[in-house]
């Protein structure tokens, strides 16, 4: 490809609306363009590194075992009703209407429709364990789309589902499909870390997130972890609290307490004398459209999903100051933020309001608690005699970095990660409730034990990006890079230059390398300034040190330069090219 053909345009400047640096490169570098919020025209520097890490895929995929087809993005409403979560999964999914007057919806994901798929097709136990996959758009109408390709509405991914006859069988392939995705971001020269994570709106008892670990800003989740293996996103994570921390307070009997001004736990510790670990935190979210109150030890913070989960919701906030004040009023009482308890909140907005404890509060003892009642606080409160112990006790709270490992007692760690892949096992989540069923050994039928794999391919991209850049632009791993080379002559208007450079660019282009010939009469630093930001792995420039037999050779992931000969500059990218083969 000669520059002055190649479909690109660079930019001078970040663009004002990006806030991570793979938005930002890549769109000054001319590989996307924003069409709408969370939307994006993939440009051809951009469509050929998708297709490179859709080949990678297509490979490791094929060489597991998986069987590739494709289905259709738009989806009718019965299989989703069918599998119930045509009114649970939020507003993250787009419903449309065809002119019929059906009920449709753009594909977030593909759960109903292969097992529609497999349903049909899978009729006995001797045809299992099958895996299906597809490499296709995606659409989820997030609320606030951000990062660029990273948290996009629109995106593609490879989606795979395995079905089975027995939970062995499902594991074994949960196991391969692990295998072949630490084998697909090797390749795409990503080091990632697998760890446990919430399974959420695609359901299922187990599931691990494949995280490329970053240290940039888009790193969307804390991962927790620990040197004895152990690996979970915040969402998941659990930790072990310290033991000699202070739980019960002194007070000798139960009473309410002035406490004018404490809206905060800093003010009401201040104002006690007492360390936050003496009181029981109560935070009000909204989950769904029901009422939740959130019981905490002070000193910790609620982790949403987690809480989410313990309700049953598919979509939770924290409820707003004027939410708050109806709620009281409501209910009989005159508090605000700051001093609500849970003592008396029966309903609100139609619902009742349901109460959530963390396990840090079980075992305290004399402790401080809200009571509804602005400016006072209820002091020296006990379970199930000043206040009643909440019927769901789980595990709520938000793991810190230096928390115990619940497996070994070592501190925690703590890193950002950005999700590229995740893997699920499903069970019968899906196979029961669509009557998804094979005949056994015995003749009966079973529902299918199912799993999902998923890899967003555009995730994968960007956060390549995020992992292999510096302040001139994108270093592409070569496995993915949009082309493998450059080749820029300093000067157009020298034959010599223009004759050596052409010989190269055609020597590589004969063994097989995708090369750029940078043909374009501009100034040699406008050329290598395009030539970082887009970030090609090899640079070959031809200058005046080719009257000396010489060229200059330049590796962008290490900017190590060598001055060598033209054929030994080409020797070492086709060796390169070919070894990824």
């Amino acid at each position: 490809m000669k520059m002055s053909k190649l479909f690109v345009q660079t930019l001078r400047e970040f663009p004002s609306d990006a806030e991570v640096i793979s938005h930002k490169m890549l769109v000054r570098a001319g590989f996307i363009r924003k069409l709408s919020m969370g939307i994006y025209n993939y440009l051809p520097l951009m469509w050929r590194v998708l297709k490179k890490v859709e080949k990678i895929v297509r490979e490791e995929m094929d060489r597991a075992g998986a069987q590739e087809l494709l289905m259709p993005f738009v989806q009718p409403k019965e299989l989703w009703e069918e599998s119930g979560r045509w009114g649970a999964y939020g507003g993250e999914l787009m419903r449309l209407k065809d002119r019929h007057g059906r009920e449709m919806c753009l594909g977030p994901t593909h759960e109903e429709i292969i097992t529609a798929i497999a349903r049909d097709g899978l009729k006995s136990y001797k045809q299992l364990p099958v895996n299906l996959y597809q490499i296709q758009s995606k659409f989820r109408d997030e609320r606030r789309p951000r990062f660029g390709l990273l948290r996009g509405r629109e995106f593609i991914m490879k989606d795979a589902y395995s079905f089975a006859a027995s939970q062995e069988e499902m594991e074994a392939e949960y196991k391969n499909m692990w295998e072949a995705y630490t084998r697909i971001f090797k390749r795409c020269g990503l080091e990632t870390k697998a760890v446990q994570s919430d399974s959420g709106a695609i359901g299922g008892s187990v599931s691990h997130e494949f995280m490329v670990i970053t240290d940039t800003d888009a790193g969307e989740n804390d991962v927790f972890y620990c040197d004895c293996g152990y690996a979970a996103n915040s969402n998941h994570a659990v930790s072990k609290l310290a033991e000699n921390i202070k739980t019960a307070g002194d007070w000798e009997q139960a009473k309410i307490v002035d406490t004018p001004n404490t809206h905060t736990i800093e003010e009401l510790c201040e104002f006690l004398k007492i360390p936050a670990t003496l009181i029981v935190k109560t935070l009000v979210y909204i989950v769904d459209k029901k009422t939740v109150l959130a019981l905490i030890r002070a000193d910790k913070a609620i982790e949403e999903t987690k809480l989410m989960n313990a309700v049953g919701g598919s979509d939770i906030r924290i409820a707003t100051t004027g939410e708050i004040e109806e709620m009281m009023v409501v209910n009989g009482f005159d508090g605000e933020k700051g001093f609500i308890g849970p003592n008396g909140l029966k309903e609100y907005n139609g619902y009742p309001i349901m109460v959530v404890a963390d396990e840090t509060v079980k075992d305290m003892k004399n402790f401080v608690i809200g009571v509804n009642k602005k400016d006072v606080h209820g002091v020296g409160y006990n379970w199930n005699v000043d206040v009643n112990m909440p019927e769901v006790v789980s595990d709520i709270r938000l793991v810190e970095a230096g928390e115990f490992c619940s497996i070994c007692g070592k501190p925690l760690k703590v890193t950002r990660g950005i999700e590229v892949g995740n893997i699920f096992q499903l069970g019968t989540k899906y196979s029961k409730p669509m009557n998804a069923v094979y005949l056994d050994q015995n003749g009966k039928t079973q529902p299918y034990i199912m799993g999902c794999y998923g890899i967003g391919i555009s995730r994968t991209a960007a956060a390549a990006v995020e992992a292999h850049h510096d302040e001139q632009g994108i270093k592409w791993p070569l496995a993915i890079a949009p082309y493998h080379a450059i080749v820029i002559p300093v000067s157009t208007k020298d034959e010599l230059q223009m004759k050596v450079a052409e010989d190269i660019y055609k020597t590589l282009l004969k063994h097989g390398v995708e090369v750029v010939l940078d043909d374009r009469d501009e100034r040699a630093g406008v050329k290598f300034k395009d030539a970082d930001l887009i970030g090609f792995p090899y640079r070959i420039t031809v200058g005046k040190g080719i009257s000396e037999g010489l060229v200059e050779f330049k590796i962008r992931e290490t900017e190590e330069i060598l001055n060598i000969k033209p054929e030994d500059a080409a020797e070492v990218v086709v060796t390169a090219v070919h070894n990824l083969k």
